[in-house]
């Protein structure tokens, strides 16, 4: 089961890597659905379906440390780790593991998860506007900073 939900993970990984304007919202929606779907069967066979949440968010953290731990020490640029073979071996079993930890929780609360994600990059495209990120610097920008800590203000409550 384990090694189906890594081969999910990692076609959505290909396909947004290898085919980003090729892909269609749909078949990532589907592959999503499919690995939330078989992250319950695999928690459920396993009676690990009842955890507490915070300790499902204490193990993506581990997991996400382990991810970083690769990078320890280095500065590759996005080019050079992509041809290290060995490298992207590592960082695809700590992604994997980081996502299937990430899914375990959205599953186990009742998140739609596509729903969560849409809501969260709705949230960073206001607070991030395309227009302005292309720019050299915009955290000098004065439009950007507006936007900035009129989002400040409006997420502190």
């Amino acid at each position: 089961m384990l090694s189906t939900i890594d081969d999910n993970i990692r076609k959505l990984l290909e396909c947004a890597y290898y085919q980003p304007l090729s892909i269609r919202c749909e078949d990532i929606i589907n592959i999503m659905r499919n690995i939330e779907a078989q992250v319950l069967e695999y928690l459920i066979e396993r009676n690990w379906n009842n955890p507490r949440p915070a300790d499902i968010a204490k193990s993506i953290c581990i997991e996400a440390a382990e991810l970083l731990e690769i990078f320890q020490w280095t500065s590759l640029s996005l080019t050079e780790a992509k041809r290290d073979g060995k490298l992207m071996g590592e960082i695809k079993k700590e992604l994997a593991d980081v996502f299937i930890y990430a899914f375990n929780m959205s599953v186990l609360l009742d998140l739609d998860t596509e729903q969560i994600i849409k809501e969260k990059i709705k949230q960073v495209k206001k607070k991030y506007p395309a227009e302005l990120m292309k720019i050299s610097k915009p955290d000098v920008n004065p439009e950007y900073l507006k936007i900035k800590n009129n989002y400040r203000q409006d997420n502190s409550s």
